[in-house]
């Protein structure tokens, strides 16, 4: 018999820590190997986690709700499988220990025993005694939240510290001093920050410290491409039984410019610069709460009508609750409607480690003077482009929104969606 160790997975480029929303074994049951086991949730996607092994369950390490790394051990599997060559000896044999050892007894110390960092910070900073805190994990285990219902509670901190305790009485309480999180006021609502926000915050934060933003727009004239795809868009949607959307044009004319000007489609890599070969371009899709950024993959590869088919699905994935790590893989430039909320200019922050975002904003109709001095109405769009200044310059930026540009004032009816 062997302890295996369950890892959070990597579910997406990028991310760096999963939160389990759900886990679907509990603590003796048997798994095979690529059963789901959990349900974990990051800024990119929901998935179910497989096992890596076939076995019994003996130890959920992550609760319900908690945030872990990627990397950091989820649970633990006894396998009948011998222990790998790599694995110390005695490592394996303290894990045997551990899962030999009675989940509750008499006391049912095997499990509380072992704190966590967590717990014993959280302890430390609330002089809470452990000896004393009953625990709720598998086997007594004291959980984080345990000791969070303790502080919430309001219950009195101990004056004492156990003899074996490791806190440090003064230093700590500064520092929960300084962190302190604003008191709610009477009618306040408390939101917690759940898996997916703390995920898209973090990345937002990554990529604003690390990249240094520029940003340049284009206003361009729609008005012919607006009027060709309002003219065919019923017809399309009898045809092929999804819309036609005036995004998917815009995708497309991207995914184009970039073919031309491969420099866009690159990466900051530390000592280097990568160029990517393929382009796939990540669309950003809103549910109430989260943001998902999909991949349409080879969009320029892809006609119109494949563009809108693409986004169709990526949306109804996203709605659906059905996103897999797969989709959201790949992407080298991302594409983002924000016109569909009514804006007319944005600044976007860069999709790391992508080196431009371009924002679609709303199309509306200005009064527009034409090359021969008239005044007439068009539907009139801008287009702002966000870039990583340590990739790329102002120069090839100028040329690729000027391209984006080009390609869509000449779109009209004489131009193929297939």
């Amino acid at each position: 018999m062997a302890i295996e160790q369950m890892a959070m997975p990597q579910l997406g480029e990028s991310v760096t820590e999963g939160t389990i929303s759900k886990w679907l074994v509990s603590p003796g049951d048997q798994v095979n190997k690529y059963d789901p086991i959990a349900e974990v949730m990051t800024d990119k996607v929901n998935a179910e986690v497989p096992s890596s092994f076939s076995g019994t369950i003996t130890e959920l390490v992550g609760e319900e709700g908690q945030t872990l790394a990627v990397g950091e051990v989820i649970c633990k599997i006894e396998t009948e499988e011998a222990q790998t060559a790599a694995a110390p000896k005695q490592g394996g044999a303290e894990q045997k220990t551990a899962a030999a050892a009675p989940e509750s007894s008499g006391g049912g110390t095997s499990n509380k025993a072992r704190y966590s960092p967590a717990v014993l910070r959280l302890a430390g900073e609330h002089g809470i005694q452990l000896e004393q805190v009953e625990g709720t994990g598998a086997g007594g285990r004291i959980t984080r939240k345990d000791i969070q219902r303790i502080i919430d509670s309001g219950m009195p901190q101990t004056t004492e510290a156990p003899a074996a305790s490791v806190q440090q009485p003064k230093e700590p309480k500064q520092v929960q001093k300084q962190v302190q999180s604003p008191v709610p006021a009477a009618g306040d609502i408390e939101i917690p920050v759940t898996g997916v926000r703390k995920a898209i915050a973090s990345n937002m934060h990554k990529s604003k410290t690390e990249i240094p933003h520029a940003w340049t727009m284009m206003e361009v004239d729609v008005t012919n491409m607006t009027a060709y795809r309002n003219s065919i868009k019923d017809t399309f949607k009898r045809t092929e039984g999804f819309n036609l959307t005036f995004f998917a044009f815009f995708v497309k004319a991207a995914a184009q410019a970039l073919k031309e000007f491969p420099q866009m489609n690159s990466m900051w890599a530390g000592d280097k610069i990568i160029q990517k070969k393929e382009i796939n371009i990540s669309i950003a899709v809103a549910t109430e709460d989260s943001l998902f950024v999909p991949v349409i993959k080879r969009a320029d590869e892809k006609t119109i009508k494949g563009i809108a088919r693409e986004i169709t699905d990526l949306a109804k994935k996203v709605r659906d609750g059905k996103l897999t790590a797969e989709d959201m893989q790949g992407g080298t430039f991302t594409v983002n409607n924000t016109g569909s909320f009514g804006s007319v200019q944005s600044m976007g922050i860069i999709n790391h480690p992508q080196a431009a975002i371009l924002q679609v904003e709303s199309i509306v109709k200005r009064p527009v003077v034409m090359n021969n001095g008239m005044i007439a109405v068009r539907d009139m769009v801008n287009l702002c482009l966000s870039l990583d200044h340590r990739v790329l310059d102002g120069l090839v930026c100028g040329r690729f929104l000027g391209r984006v540009k080009q390609i869509l004032e000449n779109i009209d009816e004489k131009t193929s969606i297939y």
